[in-house]
């Protein structure tokens, strides 16, 4: 048995649960995949409804600007995730750069949108299916898709790797086909404005609302960030985690701009059936009955991948918060010795999914976007703390590198942040109070330090892999199995 040491108790014999990590097994492309199924490239139909009414017929430009505002704050999360290659995001760069309380405040609100991002999938597979099939209630297919994910999850990371190049591949060819269907509807109707979609329908005016439909459509983003939740689990980590994220950034900006605008276009208008499920209406104008039916599917597809993703996500960082002792490590900081996935965890996420059985869609959107920004606000600081004030890394191109980028990057989030609706920052208040009441607890009123993890203990075991494949003969004692799959 190996002999680690765990955050808060120097010299803790650690147990063979505890001793079991995650398999570092995914290259760039893999963690590319994660991203963009986990975004979903389909997304873009998610809020279309919700953002086309707020923006006034401008969800392309809105995206644009999203797209600036992430691209930033996608360059934060690859140099932090080069500087610390682990598990838990958000919350282990603020953790290690301003210390545990901030850490586990900014872990705390990206757990906002990470509980709600698998909720949300549900939620939309349940409206989908339901307009396709109305005699089966909503719920029952919200369920069912809970459970097939969950099970997915706990046999592990490789199951959904390998779903994800499916799902992948069945929104490529609907995306094509929809371009395609897209360009033939709007040559035919012979009086189509091409700036439309940029300049607006006219019923609502201002760059105001371009911010607050900005603001929303972070939540089509969250990729990014969940590639960063799998440092653990990838090959090459300091290289491999900063290039998918910047790629996946990049890639889904321009898919989600090129969709929308192609909608507009094809459906000029915000009078939809049902603003939940407008994409039905646009499928109709674009395609008729075949697009629509093509799109239900490969919607329903990629929404269950990206509920596959973020539970995976989601999971992943309740385990890091456990390992170091924020949340109960009995309950949440093991590891399955049989899956080798924290299926506690998975559990944990697959029961808080339940809700979206009872919940709106539109307060789901807002909040998993105000959970994200403030965790994206904090990042782009732990840039400048780390690399410019820290390091001390402020000569020639070093000063816009660590400083003024990152800055930008922080005031454009705090700009969105500001910008969504004042429902959304009263249920966001009280997520964060709730935060601090939990922190209370876990400090004893305060009164204890915040559990911090010990990197040091996930260094040995890839310094003990990364020897083993070099020399078993001479490698360090980490246990056979770690040294087998490290």
């Amino acid at each position: 048995m190996s002999q680690t040491t765990v955050a808060g108790t120097p010299g803790h014999a650690a147990s063979a649960t505890e001793g079991t990590h995650l398999r570092r097994v995914l290259g760039v492309p893999s963690l590319v995949l994660f991203g963009l199924v986990y975004m979903v490239p389909l997304t873009v139909f998610t809020t279309y409804g919700i953002v086309t009414q707020l923006t006034g017929g401008r969800v392309p430009l809105a995206y644009a600007i999203t797209l600036v505002a992430m691209f930033f704050t996608a360059r934060s999360y690859a140099r932090m995730a080069a500087a610390y290659p682990y598990a838990g995001s958000a919350y282990v760069y603020a953790q290690r750069t301003f210390g545990p309380g901030v850490g586990f405040l900014a872990g705390w609100s990206l757990m906002l949108d990470y509980l709600f991002l698998p909720m949300i999938n549900y939620l939309v597979i349940g409206i989908y299916l339901n307009a396709a099939f109305p005699a089966v209630p909503q719920w029952v297919f919200i369920v069912a898709t809970i459970a097939l994910v969950t099970v997915l999850n706990v046999v592990g990371i490789l199951s959904v790797a390998r779903a994800n190049f499916v799902i992948i591949a069945v929104q490529t060819l609907f995306i094509a086909a929809f371009i395609v269907l897209s360009l033939v509807s709007i040559g035919g109707t012979g009086e189509v404005d091409p700036v439309a979609p940029f300049t607006g329908d006219g019923t609502v005016e201002g760059t105001g609302v371009l911010f607050a439909g900005a603001a929303v459509l972070c939540l089509s983003f969250l990729g990014f960030d969940a590639v960063s939740t799998l440092a653990e689990e990838a090959k090459d980590a300091t290289r491999s985690v900063p290039r998918a994220i910047m790629i996946t950034t990049i890639a889904a900006g321009v898919i989600f701009i090129l969709l929308s605008y192609l909608s507009q276009l094809a459906f000029p208008s915000n009078a939809f059936t049902d603003v939940d499920s407008a994409a039905l209406d646009v499928m109709g104008a674009a395609g008729g009955q075949f697009l629509a039916i093509f799109f239900t599917a490969a919607y329903i597809a990629g929404a269950t991948g990206s509920a596959l993703t973020s539970q995976a996500s989601v999971a992943r960082i309740l385990y890091a918060m456990g390992r170091d002792r924020v949340l109960p490590r009995a309950v949440f900081g093991r590891l399955s010795e049989r899956f080798r996935t924290p299926v506690v965890a998975i559990l944990v996420v697959s029961a808080i999914s339940l809700f979206a059985v009872v919940i709106d869609l539109g307060l789901l959107v807002e909040m998993i976007s105000f959970g994200a920004l403030i965790a994206f606000s904090v990042v782009n600081l732990t840039v400048v703390k780390h690399y410019f004030i820290d390091r001390r890394e402020r000569s020639g191109a070093a000063v816009v590198s660590n400083l003024v980028l990152p800055l930008i990057g922080f005031g454009l989030t705090v700009w969105l942040w500001t910008s969504l609706s004042g429902r959304t920052f009263v249920v966001g208040l009280i997520w964060l109070a709730l935060g601090l009441v939990l922190l209370g607890f876990v400090t004893r009123g305060f009164r204890r330090p915040v559990p911090m993890l010990d990197l040091r203990e996930e260094a040995a075991v890839d310094e003990g892999s990364a020897d083993a494949a070099a020399d078993p003969a001479t490698a360090p004692a980490v246990p056979t199995r770690e040294r087998a799959q490290g």
